[in-house]
């Protein structure tokens, strides 16, 4: 076999252990194992390992993904027809996921890791592309002209983490997110 062909072996490879890590570690937590993570991905601990030296630094590394993967949404609804709906449907997106993601943040805390370097960069991506939907929103006249981006993200990260910790049903999240966008709605005069 040609090192052409390992790299793409490993490049497969690692991309299956990201996709498998982002699941396990997702539903599993602190509690989640880098062995079920490598008996999933159909490798073996080594080759985890390879890639990825340690349990944190293959969190850091699926959160950076996780993060770059959810800016690149956000960036694509930036041309949106409807600029509002853009912007309230990616909230609402973001709180539907935040529970995975805290499983995450927490896995990668419980194996010694910070949330460091490149994970701060791609999360501040993150936040500058829901910043620019909001900005748009707002062009838009679908959110109020003085809901600025550290008040709205403060809003996003509350209620995601109400929605990851309190295990709320669907109902009630929807019926609290109705509430906190009604609050972020121009005032009708």
């Amino acid at each position: 076999m040609g090192e052409r062909t390992q790299r793409v072996d490993a490049r497969a490879n690692r991309g299956r252990i990201l996709d498998v890590a982002e699941d396990v570690f997702g539903r599993g937590g602190e509690a989640a194992s880098t062995e079920e993570v490598a008996r999933l991905a159909g490798v073996g601990i080594a080759t985890v390992f390879r890639h990825f030296p340690t349990k944190a630094v293959l969190l850091q590394a699926v959160l950076v993904r996780r993060f770059d993967r959810l800016r690149s949404q956000a960036e694509a609804l930036l041309g949106a027809a409807d600029p509002g709906a853009a912007f309230y449907d990616f909230f609402r997106h973001l709180v539907a996921d935040a529970a995975t993601k805290i499983a995450i943040g927490d896995a990668l805390l419980g194996a010694g890791g910070d949330v460091s370097g490149e994970a701060i960069e791609a999360g501040n991506g993150l936040r500058r592309a829901v910043g620019a939907l909001l900005e748009r929103a707002q062009r838009a006249g679908a959110v109020r002209d003085d809901a600025e981006l550290p008040e709205v993200y403060a809003l996003l990260v509350a209620m995601s983490r109400a929605a990851a910790h309190r295990s709320l049903d669907d109902e009630v999240r929807d019926r609290a997110l109705a509430i906190v966008f009604d609050g972020l709605a121009p005032a009708t005069r």
